[in-house]
């Protein structure tokens, strides 16, 4: 009988990464975790919600949601997309572009707030995502920023919108955190005024504001170095600029 063939021994860095270039590879560590100078301002919140409607249950929740921002000490600023215009339908020089961008620059986190229409989040909520690029002029508008995502449904409890929004969020680059808020039946859990009722939907939301602002003072003065990637630096590298400008006809001569 054949002797079984001995097991592979695993796998060690020892191997040798022949396909890594040292120069640009680097071990992340704890003390480049470190902060060096604490932001002095309060973290910044930007949230958008979607929904165009005069009495908006999507924009009740925001609101919500900035009152608690607000009263654990941040800063909020809350985008109303009347006027803006589809993409493609107008320049990035829109004054309403304009705007958006601005505050997802001004930003450190930010809360996405949408009605679920036909399964998933309306055109309203993904019009202002898709205005906001994921690069311009060597920045990007949301990478790095903490994210929360929140949707509020006419029927029965869903969680098609929020999946949607986390999906958006991970591809726009951003820190989504674990918590969300789902709220069913919206017009049930809102008085006249706008207020959302106390209840363990309220509960939720308060946890959700309470995760993000401790993601935000966790993430916010590391960003940079938190989104630092081995690919973006070997793109970066000047010597690689160089080849690529030759390649392309741009090389000096």
């Amino acid at each position: 009988m054949d002797k079984p063939a001995p097991a592979p021994s695993a796998p060690s860095a020892r191997d040798g990464l022949p396909n890594l270039s040292e120069a640009h590879a680097e071990v992340p560590t704890r003390e480049r975790l470190a902060v060096a100078g604490p932001f002095a301002h309060p973290p910044r919140f930007l949230i958008l919600y979607g929904s165009l409607r005069a009495r908006s249950f999507s924009r009740f929740l925001a609101y919500e949601a900035a009152r608690l921002l607000e009263a654990m000490g941040g800063e909020v600023r809350i985008f109303h997309a009347d006027g803006l215009p589809l993409p493609d339908d107008a320049t990035a020089e829109h004054p309403k572009v304009q705007e958006l961008r601005r505050l997802s620059l001004w930003s450190e986190g930010q809360v996405w707030v949408s009605p679920e229409r036909h399964g998933t989040l309306t055109g309203v909520m993904k019009s202002q995502i898709d205005w906001l690029p994921l690069s311009e002029g060597g920045v990007r508008p949301t990478q790095g920023r903490t994210l929360a995502v929140m949707q509020v449904s006419g029927g029965s409890q869903s969680f098609n919108a929020v999946n949607a929004l986390r999906v958006l969020g991970r591809w726009m680059r951003m820190v989504t955190i674990p918590n969300q808020s789902s709220v069913p039946m919206a017009y049930k859990e809102f008085d006249e005024a706008g207020r959302m009722k106390p209840g363990p939907l309220y509960d939720r939301v308060v946890d959700m504001c309470e995760e993000l602002m401790k993601f935000t003072l966790l993430v916010r003065e590391r960003s940079d170095y938190l989104v630092d990637r081995y690919s973006e630096r070997k793109e970066r590298d000047p010597e690689r600029l160089k080849a690529v400008a030759a390649d392309v006809g741009f090389g000096s001569r």
